[in-house]
């Protein structure tokens, strides 16, 4: 059994068309509405303001900008992948294709820091908004992880478990099990109405932007300490929290944000022309959302200080710069927040959605074990898998906090990219007269470029968290290796490797 064993074009294409399969009911509509919901959420609403209030101070709109610079090098050469393969999978399936199975086992187990532990963070951050929304009510130990504390005149607090986390995982665990239009349908109706609210945040806050509160835009090297909820002060003396470091570091939080564009090419096996509508849907939502963060950032971090997210803020940002600094539209709090719900609920739907299809494809290469691949009789979808997934899912957001789980989401991201990037400079070299439906412009420079700043944005991490993405690497590499590889439909079949013929059956 060769580690290095690949898929051939043919073969990843053939099993796209199969009609006991994945039903296809996406279009391209659905699939920018479908990307815009993963994308508008927890990165807009929460990682906004932890990277301005830790890293970046006004400058987080630069952020943003260098993360979708990368995500823009790395969305061209997803869509160009998902124009020739248009099967579910994501990174994994690409990997098979290029790099070998080993490979694209280690991809596939980065997509679950990726999509689970995105949906976790998501949901902890819904949690909050919900709290906010009900005068937080919730006692504080039944909403935060024990790994979080707060101070109240004088008084420790500290988390058990966060409960509506994982209320609102169960319920859209629910919904993806009853199937993939239907969810895609509740998806389309909270992307119109969080769009909107964006929208007219970003109107009504204009005229509150305080000139102050972007000089200096960059967060100096002498700025002073902060004082925490928890009691303890922050500096921002370390490279990586302040300047063009804190821009950048900046970027890695933030990226968080762009993973909807990743999520869509997960759903290629549902779409009804898939070679049409993938780069429609990676590419269109990105730009959309882009657009839309930019100006967000730099509206939030002109009405209030950056300071201000490490000391209240918090998660519940938008809320409390409106509630703050924009006397007369404390009704725009309330709304923003229910649309803040709404627009969480559809990331945790996409993340969710996107995890138990990249199992789904692992499965039935024999990777994992047939369970992930069982489809409910009525409704088509890998019911078991999402029922799981909930379990696992929940032990992240019910005991992990936001910016922990967060970051391990972008690491994986950002090395899913690196792989997609490299993958497609392979594909070029080795079978340049595949026919590609999308095509990738200027490579090799332009998945050059996006492996360059991916990979700066990985190590601008906290070393805590790429340690922790090592570690769970590890544990990858140990299920592969007494279970996945003996168990690998592919490997006992021996290498399979693309042949002129395949191609021309396209």
């Amino acid at each position: 059994m060769k580690l290095f064993v690949k898929k051939s074009i043919a073969q990843l294409v053939a099993s796209s068309e199969e009609g006991a399969g994945l039903k296809r009911t996406l279009t391209a509509g659905s699939l920018i509405a479908l990307g815009i919901g993963a994308i508008i959420g927890a990165g807009l609403f929460v990682r906004t303001a932890s990277a301005a209030g830790e890293h970046a101070g006004s400058a987080v709109t630069i952020s943003f900008i260098v993360a979708a610079v990368g995500c823009a090098f790395a969305g061209l050469c997803y869509a160009e992948f998902a124009s020739i393969i248009p099967i579910a999978g994501s990174a994994y399936t690409y990997a098979y294709a290029t790099m070998g199975e080993i490979i694209a086992w280690i991809i596939g187990w980065a997509l679950v820091l990726e999509y689970a532990l995105g949906a976790a963070t998501v949901s902890i951050s819904w949690s909050e908004y919900l709290n906010n929304l009900v005068g937080h009510r919730i006692p504080y130990e039944w909403c935060h992880s024990p790994m979080e504390s707060v101070l109240v005149n004088g008084v420790s607090h500290h988390g058990i478990i966060n409960l509506p986390a994982l209320f609102i995982l169960l319920l859209l665990s629910a919904i993806l099990i009853k199937g993939t239009q239907e969810s895609a349908t509740v998806n389309a109706v909270i992307v119109f109405i969080k769009v909107a609210i964006v929208l007219v945040f970003i109107a009504i806050g204009w005229k509150y932007i305080n000139p102050v509160n972007h000089t200096p835009y960059l967060i100096p090297e002498n700025a002073p300490p902060v004082m925490q909820p928890s009691g303890k002060l922050y500096s921002y003396l370390p490279f990586f929290n302040h300047g063009w470091g804190g821009v950048l570091r900046g970027a890695g939080v933030v990226f968080f944000a762009f993973i909807g564009f990743d999520a869509v090419s997960t759903a290629a096996q549902e779409a009804k022309n898939p070679k049409r509508d993938m780069p429609i849907g990676i590419l269109g939502s990105l730009v959309v959302c882009t657009i839309l963060y930019i100006l967000f950032s730099w509206v939030l971090t002109g009405v209030a200080p950056y300071t201000d997210f490490m000391k209240a803020g918090k998660e519940a940002s938008v809320a409390y710069a409106i509630s703050h600094y924009m006397a007369g539209y404390s009704w725009l709090s309330t709304l923003v927040t229910i649309a803040i719900l709404a627009g969480f609920s559809s990331v945790i739907l996409v993340m969710l959605l996107g995890q138990s299809r990249v199992f789904y494809t692992m499965s039935t290469d024999g990777l994992l074990p047939k369970v992930f691949s069982d489809l409910h009789p009525k409704f088509r979808t890998p019911y078991k898998s999402n029922m799981i997934l909930f379990v696992f899912v929940g032990l992240f957001a019910g005991f992990l906090p936001e910016s922990v789980a967060g970051d391990l989401t972008s690491i994986g991201t950002l090395f899913a990219f690196v792989v997609v990037c490299v993958g497609v400079m392979i594909l070029r070299k080795k079978d340049p007269n595949l026919v590609r439906p999308f095509k990738t412009p200027l490579v090799p420079l332009v998945p050059i470029l996006g492996i360059l700043i991916c990979a700066a944005m990985i190590i601008s991490l906290a070393l805590s968290t790429q340690l922790a993405a090592l570690g769970w690497m590890i544990v990858g590499l140990v299920i592969y290796f007494t279970y996945s590889r003996y168990n690998s439909k592919l490997g006992k079949a021996g290498d399979i490797l693309p042949t002129a013929s395949d191609f021309e059956k396209q």
